[in-house]
This record gives C-alpha cells, structure tokens and sequence, in this order.
C-alpha cells in the first residue's frame, strides 16, 4: 500500500526510546528533503526539556519539568565590551566554547541525566545567524544521539511567555510591550501559542536607542544599565528631546537618537566638559522621553484593544524607570501589570524553556532539516 501511495519515498518508522512518540520520516530516493512527524501514540505526557538560547551574547541552558523551571544557566560574553557592541564572529566562537559547559550545568542543577530528557528544545530566531547555528547544530545532535524530539522557538515570543514564569500571571488576552536590543512590539497575546503583533518599530529599536546613546556619549557597552543608573540622579525635564510622529501603534527612536547627537554637539562646541557636567540631566531626560514613547504606544493599543491585563519583556522591561512608570500607568488605568523577575528579562533559556513547554504540549514539533532565521517575519 505505502509503494502504491508513495513510489518516490522510502518509508521507515522506528520507536522513540522512552518516549510515547513514532517518529516517521519520509525521503527520496536520493535521500534528500527528510520530513519528520512526532505523533502522540498513548496518554503518557511528556515531561522533561532541555532549551538552548544563544541568539546573540549569551549562552544559555535551562532544564524544565511540567513547565516547572528546574535549571537555567547563563553564561554572559564579557569580551563585547571592549568593542562596543556584540561582535557576530566573536560571538559564534564563544557559544562553542561554552555551550557544552553551560548545558553540563544545567542538567546537574537540575538533578536531571541525559535519559531523563523527553525533548530538546533551541532558539531558532530571530538573532545573529552564527550564534544561532550553534544553538540549533548542538541541539539537532543532541537530540538525534538521544533519539527524542526537536522543538524550535521564537526568541521573541519566549520573551512574551517569560510573563508566565512569574508566580502571577497574566489572563487571556493580554497586551505586551516586548522591548530589547533588536526589538521593539506591541503583540496581542490570545493564548500561549496564538499572538499577533500589532505594532513595532520601523526603524531602530528601544534596546537600540539605549545603547547607541550612551555610546556617543562615550558611557561604555551596554549602556543601558548606565544610561538607567546615572539618570537617577539627573533631572528628566533638564532636555527637551522630540516625540516621532509615526502610525498609530509604530514606534521610531532614530530621530531621537539623532536629537541627542546635535545636542551634544551644540554643547561641546560651547563647553568641552559639557557630557561630563550634564551626564545625569542627558540621560535622565532622554530615558524619560524613550519610556514615555514607549508607554503611550501602549496605553493607546491597551484602550482600543480593551484588554485589562498589560505586560512587558524583553532586556529593557529591566530598565528601572520603565518597570515604576509602567506600574503606575496600570494602576492608575485599573489595569493589572505583569513584568518578569530580572533574571528572565535578558536573554535566558528559561524562557525558551516555558515556550517549548507549551509547544510540547500543542504537539507541534521541528525537523531536523529546520535552519535559523534572522529576522521576524524571515521564518
């Protein structure tokens, strides 16, 4: 029957050990473009992950039971600093260096071995495709050598079901702010696997405008942890800086990253030592014009959408002014506020861990010919 239905495909089927799955592939007589289906043959759930994040410059593992975090390891790229920036090649090296180590970790924080696992699960985008590779090649391995099922991730997704790691979560539906480095959205959240963004950046990121502005200000990468420290000691109305005129739920921080260039240029040319003297008034001022930006976006989405529970994540959902002033907008609106514990905040694979979670449950699951996407909308 299978020869008359499919004369160009070899069929084979084997058990996946300890596990309740059939793993079916199908491929040509050339062996080429493998399809893999995980069927759910009993009602025995599968409970223990691996996930692996490494979309940029951090190199992070996390062990999950029944959506339980167990585990999360994150080892941090220090070695950026000195440049600036992330650099992508640089990056790629230290994720093979470290991965290994970082899972080892994890499984022994855990308690967990190897042939405890039931899935592993791996960012496969959005981030720099180098440091991708390296999360999905050591994760595909993995996963082949244990002969248990691949889970991909969308690494910004993660960071809206980060929300969830937290003892009080939010309702469906819910408004998030998803705010980083890269990205910049407002996404509509129906259901764990069911969100749709509805507004974004169309140009630079949040994260971005941070981390660009302290370094024309000379404060050091990453800057916006600087940038959030010195403005508590500055005065936000010290300068004025512009608000974009962009649609309705789109986000722009380009010409503001632009504002503050030739207002420091305008300052220098008058006073060598002005960044030095002004420092905490420049950064207090331009961090309250990015989070009011940011804010007003969402009470806008929040009020149409008429949802009442709002979140944020992302890297800058740490940002100390965003996380008060975010509070006190849902408290003054009578909405309830949702924002992640610190530590799932940056990049982690706990995250990556609760999304995978929720896949697993869904049944939905990658195949081993999956490949990394760098940005949204490139899956």
């Amino acid at each position: 029957m299978w020869v008359e239905l499919f004369s160009v495909f070899l069929f084979c089927y084997k058990k996946v050990t300890e596990s309740s799955l059939i793993l079916v592939t199908f491929a040509d007589s050339k062996g080429l473009n493998a399809c893999f289906y995980f069927v759910n043959l009993s009602n025995s759930p599968l409970n223990i992950l691996l996930a692996i994040e490494s979309s940029c410059d951090e190199t992070s593992a996390a062990v999950c039971r029944d959506g339980e975090i167990l585990s999360n390891i994150v080892s941090s790229q220090l070695q950026h600093s000195e440049y600036g920036g992330v650099v992508p090649e640089l990056a790629s090296r230290l994720h093979q260096q470290q991965i290994v180590a970082v899972v080892q970790a994890a499984l022994k924080e855990a308690a967990v071995s190897q042939k405890e696992l039931d899935a592993i699960a791996f960012t496969r985008g959005p981030g720099l495709l180098g440091a991708l590779l390296v999360g999905t090649c050591f994760a595909k391995a993995y996963a082949l050598g244990l002969d248990i099922p691949l889970i991909d991730v969308n690494h910004m997704q993660a960071h809206v079901l980060a929300n969830f790691l937290s003892e009080e979560k939010p309702s469906f539906p819910f408004l998030c702010l998803t705010v980083s480095g890269g990205h910049t959205q407002l996404v509509h959240v129906r259901d764990y696997l069911d969100m749709e963004v509805i507004g974004q950046t169309i140009d630079d990121a949040a994260g971005e405008a941070f981390d660009k502005g302290a370094k024309i200000m000379g404060l050091g990468y990453p800057g916006g942890p600087v940038v959030d420290r010195l403005a508590k000691e500055g005065d936000p109305t010290a300068f004025a800086f512009p608000t974009p005129h962009v649609d309705r739920y789109a986000f722009s921080f380009s010409g503001l990253k632009t504002s503050l260039l030739y207002l420091l240029k305008r300052g220098l040319k008058k006073d060598p030592e002005f960044i030095e003297k002004h420092k905490a008034d420049i950064c207090a001022s331009y961090q309250y014009q990015i989070v009011t930006i940011l804010l007003e976006k969402m009470r806008l989405a929040a009020k149409d959408l008429g949802v009442e529970h709002l979140a944020i994540a992302g890297g800058v959902s740490a940002n100390s002014e965003l996380r008060r002033r975010f509070k006190e907008l849902c408290l003054a609106k009578g909405w309830k506020a949702h924002i992640p514990a610190f530590a799932y905040c940056t990049d982690n694979a706990a995250m990556i861990a609760i999304a995978a979670h929720h896949k697993l449950q869904a049944g939905q699951f990658a195949s081993l010919t999956a490949t990394p996407f760098t940005r949204v909308g490139k899956e």
